[in-house]
């Protein structure tokens, strides 16, 4: 069995969920709340924090996950919400057995997760095959060629508070190196910082994946060749224009 990349790196602990799902939700909701039914399909569903938040708010969700460590802690934080994980690739949604969704979504940066030449088009067929007629899929990717442009070398640093100990701030580090074949190796970093020691900051976790860079062109092509016709793509989840340059986000909304 290949090794789970997944299982030692605690992204849940890592991430602010508050102002995050705070800044993301009046796009989602604009989105999910005129799909034709309230089931919503989360492809990529790791922490499972989506899923339980679109669950609170009144959907009935399923969230898809190849990673055994990430589906045993989702399933493990959801007791008690409508929602429910399975094991399965997003590229190939047999795993579903037939079921039908209102919407899909893409996010926290699972897309680049795919690497192989056809991935794309086999997850938009995917999404096509489960979407009920009308049915929107959003996906959520960092756009690589601004980080290419401005020859950024990593994501902007987090900080937040260690819930184990009130003395130390845990520091999530996100440094990266792009390839010329579109490939990026990626090297999420957990730090633990404490003023008060003599050597005040120490490794926590690190990890080498090989992910890949997809840009905006690529993404669409491969939805209107599953034959998505409306696709509307913006720079944030405030619905700014796309900057390829600026934009720190790809948001892609097929229909």
């Amino acid at each position: 069995m290949a090794e789970d990349r997944y299982a030692k790196f605690d992204y849940r602990s890592l991430i602010a969920w508050e102002p995050r799902l705070e800044r993301e939700w009046p796009l989602l909701d604009e989105i999910l709340r005129t799909a034709p039914s309230r089931k919503v399909l989360d492809l990529g569903s790791g922490t499972g924090d989506h899923a339980r938040f679109l669950a609170a708010q009144g959907y009935e969700v399923v969230g898809m996950d190849t990673s055994p460590a990430m589906l045993e802690k989702s399933r493990a934080a959801s007791e008690g919400f409508n929602v429910r994980f399975i094991a399965g690739d997003m590229r190939d949604v047999a795993p579903l057995a037939g079921e039908q969704f209102g919407a899909a979504i893409c996010v926290g940066n699972a897309l680049p997760h795919l690497t192989g030449e056809d991935d794309l088009g086999r997850l938009a067929s995917s999404a096509r095959r489960v979407l009920l007629p009308g049915g929107p899929i959003l996906l959520q990717s960092i756009n690589y060629d601004r980080i290419e442009i401005k020859k950024e070398r990593a994501l902007p640093l987090s900080f937040l508070k260690d819930p184990e100990d009130p003395l130390a701030t845990i520091i999530f580090l996100r440094p990266m190196e792009l390839l010329p074949d579109g490939r990026v190796i990626f090297m999420p970093t957990s730090l633990k910082m404490r003023t008060d020691r003599e050597t005040p900051i120490e490794i926590v976790s690190t990890r080498r994946v090989e992910i890949r860079g997809w840009r905006r062109p690529q993404i669409e092509s491969a939805f209107r060749g599953a034959g998505f016709t409306n696709i509307e793509v913006f720079g944030s989840y405030d619905k700014s224009p796309f900057d390829r340059a600026e934009s720190r986000d790809i948001i892609l909304i097929a229909r």
